[in-house]
């Protein structure tokens, strides 16, 4: 198996609310195109630090982590990024290698994007066909409850796992 890219659209969130709320044009939305590889060993989209000025994203906050070389250090994470892949997107926090040569594509953005890496193709391809799936979670009811509620993620205490097709 081979490595490849895939273009992908990295979008500043934060400039994406301003123009929503008129406060900048929607001109001035900080959007950039990359060829990202997308890599399941990495646990989230891996930038560097040209990547992170163009888009203006902010630092947040850090985080260990060993890169595919054994090296273990601090990284810089960002604010959330929008990541854009054909008709899918998720929001999600980026790790900033300064140096990096390549944007890794990893594995909660994929999975989040409901996008699986086809090795033999050398390409993504969704993991559920064409149309991405989300998975919602129901809590166990109480007696006066409707027979089943949606949890929203600070809800969520347990239940099962439901398969819904957007």
């Amino acid at each position: 198996m081979g490595n490849f890219t895939e273009e992908i659209t990295l979008e500043n969130i934060i400039d994406r609310g301003l123009a929503e709320r008129g406060y900048i044009q929607e001109a001035e939305i900080r959007t950039l195109r990359v060829d990202a590889m997308p890599d399941t060993g990495a646990w989230t989209l891996v930038i560097n630090e040209d990547v992170r000025q163009k888009l203006g994203l902010t630092i947040k906050g850090s985080s260990d982590s060993t890169l595919a070389d054994g090296k273990t250090s601090s990284y810089p994470i960002t604010e959330s990024v929008k990541i854009q892949w054909k008709d899918r997107s998720i929001e999600l926090p980026a790790l900033v290698v300064a140096n990096a040569k390549d944007v890794l594509l990893g594995a909660l953005p994929l999975e989040g994007m409901d996008l699986i890496v086809d090795p033999v193709r050398k390409k993504l391809a969704g993991a559920h066909g064409d149309q991405p799936l989300h998975v919602l979670y129901w809590l166990s009811t109480p007696k006066a409850a409707p027979a089943r509620k949606m949890a929203s993620a600070r809800e969520w205490r347990g239940g099962g796992a439901v398969h819904h097709q957007a």
